[in-house]
């Protein structure tokens, strides 16, 4: 049996090339439904998933979440797409000055969370902070955007998932009537949030 171990596993990679290198990052930005439609369509993403995370309570539900943030579980190929690519998106489909909420949706479920697993995820997204800050013009203390351990991700309800690409209309009325695209657009410039601008 031990020689045929090293070939099944082997085998299992070739059959399944997307995990060797497959990442997670869980991001909070306001409402998941948009941060799920906005990072999807990156190059690398493997899936985002809607959830909550940061607070104590188990088994949090939309009804009751109280102490976690509306978040996104973000699944990638590292050899696809880098951190700081999938971080420099993140900041330009959010208001990065506000430490509040998102957009129409305030309070603490919708407050910007990046969730680091380790020192190097969490150096990354200083980085991107700083980046952030001098695209902007703002010092980098106004980036209200905040670090914290990575903790336990739930998975939000079925419905919720996929949510603007299932209820297409529904999403872009809520879209357009919570103003997210208008203030993104005023904030960082027309197009600054295409997932081909990654230069600085």
């Amino acid at each position: 049996m031990k020689y045929f171990l090293p070939l099944i596993i082997a085998f299992s990679i070739f059959l399944n090339p997307l995990n060797t290198f497959a990442e997670e990052l869980i991001l909070a930005g306001g409402c998941f439904w948009c941060l799920e439609h906005d990072l999807e369509s990156l190059k690398g993403i493997n899936s985002v998933q809607s959830g909550y995370s940061g607070g104590n309570l188990q088994n949090p539900t939309y009804e009751n979440h109280d102490g976690h943030q509306e978040v996104v579980l973000v699944n990638y190929d590292s050899e696809l797409v880098s951190l700081a690519e999938i971080l420099r998106l993140y900041l330009r489909n959010i208001d990065p000055l506000d430490g509040k909420g998102q957009f129409c949706d305030r309070g603490d479920s919708y407050r910007p969370v990046i969730f680091f697993k380790d020192k190097i995820e969490e150096t990354e997204a200083r980085n991107a902070f700083i980046s952030a800050s001098n695209e902007l013009r703002v010092p980098l203390k106004e980036i209200s955007v905040e670090l914290k351990l990575k903790g336990q991700f739930w998975l939000a309800e079925q419905y919720h998932q996929d949510f603007a690409e299932r209820n297409e209309l529904k999403y872009k009325f809520y879209r357009f009537s919570c103003g997210r695209d208008q203030k993104l657009d005023k904030l960082w410039g027309d197009n600054a949030r295409s997932t081909n601008l990654w230069t600085e």
